[in-house]
């Protein structure tokens, strides 16, 4: 008989990873959200089976998903403790809300597992953060819990003491990188070229540097050389971006997330 993955909130990054684990098969899923219309188009979609209440999916899950946003969580959690055992797993998407407080907010009932999406798995191209810390996890749950995020994106189990460099760096990460492409665009559109234009130069030039930097063996430092040539229009591009201390300012804005995500946590 099959895991029962249960959802306890099936919005943007709930029903993201339900649609990705739908069709594996590995895994029987119910859900439940307060959109009742939206919750029933998405069963339609995936098969999922709709719960009438976050107490009827966690009751019915071996897994239980909490997709709340953190500042719901502790209510969601108090109210689904009663439906929580030792055989039971649950699984976190919240970002900072740490496992000690998941146990404390649960009563301590069943292992808990945090997971730290970012907004790519939207498109299925996701990245997540598991972390399996808890003690109290069997070996089947965590090889399952691996399993199930790497058939639906690039998974990094890591310890929780990383999390908040994860959340900085990936969490937040499409957002510095959408800021980066906004600025080309307007470059593009500075010197010229029509807007839609700019744009759709924009995204085949990540779409092809990633690809590059992905399938490449070389590391980014010499890919960004090869491009460097000497006298050339990349350099003087370049030493403007390192006259601005452009480098330096992206790695702290990297560590103030960090700090941020820290402070959310405690």
């Amino acid at each position: 008989m099959a895991p029962v993955v249960g959802f306890i909130g099936t919005g943007n990054m709930g029903s993201a990873i339900i649609r990705g684990l739908a069709p594996l098969g590995e895994v029987d899923l119910v859900g439940c959200d307060l959109d009742a219309a939206k919750l029933a188009a998405l069963a339609a979609d995936t098969g999922l089976a709709v719960a009438e209440s976050p107490e009827d999916a966690a009751g019915r899950a071996d897994y239980v998903v909490l997709c709340v946003k953190p500042q719901h969580l502790r209510q969601a959690l108090e109210s689904i403790s009663p439906t929580l055992g030792g055989e039971k797993c649950l699984v976190s998407i919240a970002a900072g809300i740490t496992l000690e407080k998941l146990d404390a907010w649960s009563g301590g009932r069943c292992p808990v597992v945090r997971v730290m999406p970012n907004t790519p798995a939207l498109v299925g191209a996701g990245s997540y953060a598991v972390c399996l810390d808890d003690p109290r996890l069997l070996g089947d749950q965590k090889a399952l819990l691996v399993k199930l995020f790497s058939a639906i994106g690039k998974t990094f189990p890591m310890s929780e003491k990383d999390f908040d460099a994860f959340t900085a760096l990936s969490g937040s990460g499409p957002a510095y990188v959408m800021y980066f492409m906004e600025a080309l665009i307007e470059a593009g559109v500075y010197l010229g070229l029509s807007r839609a234009v700019s744009t759709d130069v924009v995204i085949e030039l990540l779409r092809g540097s990633v690809k590059l930097a992905d399938e490449s063996d070389h590391h980014v430092s010499l890919l960004r050389e090869m491009v460097t040539s000497p006298a050339g229009t990349t350099i003087e591009a370049l030493l403007h971006l390192d006259r601005s201390a452009v480098r330096a300012a992206i790695i702290e804005a990297v560590a103030m997330a960090r700090d941020r995500s820290r402070e959310l946590g405690r």
